[in-house]
């Protein structure tokens, strides 16, 4: 239900303020990103290893992480003209069954270049899904409360990240091709949780709606708060979905310990300070505004993620892991609802979401593979100094980029917070 503005004292009040509700559609893909996040976190702690025993070195382990990033961003345009052209959720639903075949696909590689290729696949179908589920989020969210819509979605990925890597860490003791199998059957429950729930019709605009008008990602480059978030973004994937996924794994197995739970706790810990990181800054960041937190994570998880690779035990590494997890937490909400506020719910913006979820994925490919090489000639300090750097210069944009919150969202959001 859409909050009423509370005029000026000296204005008559109509009507009391009501707490702004998310959508139930919202809640529907906040509940499939769970079951999504939990069968990833299930093949985390366990992909490097499994890339590892075909007899590879750190690199090309790491390899196998970036092309399913690679996949990810050549397929982005076309993944968001296809929402232009066919609407967010058919593309989401065939997203997941790409993803879930070319993960079971994954569980039966017999070489390292069948894992590549099986894992690339599955890129395809991952932004499929992601920028499906970004766009309904832009389009069905009103623009008071996108910060707290960004928590709840990304706050159902960590969590379910919480526990994935914790129990993926186990099932690898049944097998490392054990979690693929899991993951893969959690991504099809995900898709018939959407297909149930989530009706194609009520998606649709009426008949005699006006077509929205497309935002490029060129005409983005004109905000300065786009073209920061895809400078951050590009550092978010690198530090995030690519380095931390890729090269913890590698970094507790060699000086920490080899069981496969370890690096599970690891991860695990880091998505449990990103999950209050990112439930407080989604709140907040519609109120106080998107540039303190977009900025304060960037330097918090830069820091956190230069004194990781100097850990040299495991409480060490856990409480860096839940500083970096904070520090990411406040970020990608926020990052998300300034995104969707240069958008806005007036045009459709697949193209430029395409282009903001390529940078990431760039940071993604590119991230791993360099601190592979570097932890193979160098060291895991090195590699995690770089990253942590990155995020840090990451920061500097977005202090000359504008505040994208809108004047008329504080005045909506800030009654309801204090209800």
């Amino acid at each position: 239900m859409r909050g009423i503005l509370v005029p000026a004292m000296t204005t008559p009040i109509s009507a009391p303020v009501a707490r702004i509700r998310i959508p139930r559609e919202i809640w529907v893909l906040v509940a499939a990103a769970f079951v999504i996040a939990l069968g990833f976190g299930l093949i985390s702690p366990v992909l490097p290893q499994f890339a590892q025993s075909f007899g590879v070195g750190a690199t090309a382990s790491a390899i196998v992480v970036s092309v399913f990033a690679f996949f990810r961003l050549v397929f982005a345009p076309a993944g968001g003209a296809l929402i232009v052209r066919l609407g967010e959720r058919p593309i989401y639903l065939t997203g997941l069954l790409i993803v879930a075949a070319s993960t079971a696909a994954t569980a039966f590689a017999q070489s390292y270049w069948q894992l590549v290729v099986f894992r690339g696949l599955g890129g395809i179908g991952s932004v499929m899904f992601t920028v499906s589920a970004t766009a309904l989020m832009v389009r069905l969210a009103p623009p008071s409360i996108r910060g707290r819509v960004s928590s709840a979605y990304g706050s159902a990925f960590l969590i379910g990240g919480i526990g994935g890597p914790a129990v993926g860490g186990a099932l690898g003791g049944l097998g490392l091709r054990v979690p693929f199998l899991a993951y893969a059957g959690a991504l099809v429950l995900a898709a018939a949780l959407v297909a149930i729930f989530i009706n194609g019709h009520s998606l649709r605009p009426p008949p005699d709606a006006p077509v929205l008008p497309m935002m490029s990602a060129r005409e983005g480059l004109r905000d300065s708060a786009y073209r920061a978030g895809l400078v951050s973004g590009f550092a978010n994937g690198w530090a995030n979905f690519g380095v931390r996924n890729a090269i913890i794994p590698l970094f507790v197995a060699a000086n920490i310990g080899k069981e496969p739970w370890l690096a599970g706790a690891v991860l695990a810990i880091y998505a449990a300070g990103n999950a209050v990181g990112m439930n407080v800054a989604g709140r907040l960041s519609d109120t106080v505004g998107r540039r303190p937190f977009i900025i304060g994570g960037l330097v918090v998880a830069g820091v956190a993620t230069i004194a990781t690779g100097l850990a040299t035990t495991f409480p060490i590494l856990v409480v860096f892991s839940i500083i970096a997890g904070l520090g990411s937490g406040a970020l990608n909400p926020s990052q998300q609802a300034a995104i969707a506020d240069v958008i806005g719910r007036e045009r459709n913006g697949g193209p430029a979401l395409a282009a903001f979820q390529m940078s990431a994925d760039a940071g993604a490919i590119i991230g791993p593979v360099l601190a592979g090489a570097l932890v193979d000639s160098g060291s895991f300090a090195l590699a995690f100094g770089v990253t942590g750097v990155l995020s840090l210069v990451a920061a500097v944009p977005w202090t000359r980029a504008r505040e994208t919150l809108p004047r008329e969202a504080v005045e909506a959001s800030a009654p309801s917070m204090r209800r």
